[in-house]
């Protein structure tokens, strides 16, 4: 039986709907996990140090594919250059350097792109617009996993003529502090919420900001449930395109979870047909 590895950047439960999607999809495709497909689950608990451990374990275990997103994809491709590499989610799989590009992307991975570089603009211009006198813009990131989001949107924000407050985090203990810098020198805060720290802190971050009276604006909608102000990204996206090629826009955990569920299935199938005929890609 294949096997897939799924490393999550957060504990279990922040991935309960992006697994459950996944799941789903493949059975919709005929991979039903226990009889035909097993998955191996890792859980980082938002430690990015954690991914090349566990990428190294799924090389050794010889897994089929490695299904994943974020900080993980590279800390896979570090590991393997012949397993499929799936991404769920990549703010800019360019500029990380993960694919060569979004219509061939070369080498052994593939997924679904945030198209941060795209959109960036269009959310600081949302936010000028709830916000009407902003002129200093707050901007909160994990420095280990944000580094092409924080070029994009200082370049966002020159175009518009803000003033950028940075605060860069680590580790939860820095979240509080990062609230210190922006105190009195802030008109609103734009997270970089595609990262597992942030996530895993979501509600901390929320809470600090209301207390701070700092409007946010977030990329995904999840963040909003815990008392976001706003958030900006396409709904639907794009099905996941034949072979290697990559979906282009932004998408919801469920909507993620079952276009790699979707790309999974057809790089299996692809791996299929190629031992059929004595041969591998």
């Amino acid at each position: 039986m294949p096997t897939i590895g799924l490393p999550g950047a957060a504990k279990a439960t922040a991935w309960r709907p992006f697994v459950a999607s996944f799941v789903r999809r493949l059975g919709e495709l005929g991979w039903v996990e226990g009889r035909t497909v097993a998955i191996e689950y890792r859980w980082a608990d938002a430690r990015n140090e954690r991914f090349a451990e566990i990428a190294a374990e799924f090389v050794r275990r010889k897994v089929a594919t490695i299904v994943t997103s974020g900080t993980a994809v590279a800390a896979a491709k570090q590991e393997t250059s012949t397993i499929p590499i799936v991404f769920a989610l990549a703010v800019d799989p360019i500029g990380m350097g993960l694919v060569s590009s979004l219509a061939r992307p070369g080498g052994n991975i593939t997924g679904l792109s945030l198209q941060a570089p795209d959109i960036a603009g269009k959310r600081l211009e949302l936010l000028r617009e709830i916000v009407p006198n902003l002129r200093h813009l707050a901007v909160l990131a994990n420095v280990a996993n944000s580094q092409v989001l924080l070029e994009v949107r200082q370049a966002a924000a020159d175009t518009l003529g803000l003033t950028v407050v940075l605060s860069e985090i680590r580790r939860a203990d820095d979240i509080a502090p990062a609230f210190k810098t922006f105190e009195r020198r802030a008109d609103a805060l734009y997270i970089c919420s595609s990262d597992p720290l942030v996530h895993a802190n979501q509600v901390r971050i929320n809470t600090l900001a209301l207390a701070a009276r700092l409007p946010t604006i977030y990329a995904n909608r999840e963040h909003i449930e815990t008392a976001g102000l706003m958030s900006y990204g396409p709904k639907r996206p794009r099905p996941v395109p034949t072979r290697w090629r990559l979906c282009r826009q932004n998408s919801t955990r469920d909507q993620a979870g079952r276009h790699a569920g979707r790309a999974a299935n057809q790089i299996r199938s692809r791996h299929q047909f190629d031992d059929r005929q004595g041969t591998r890609p």
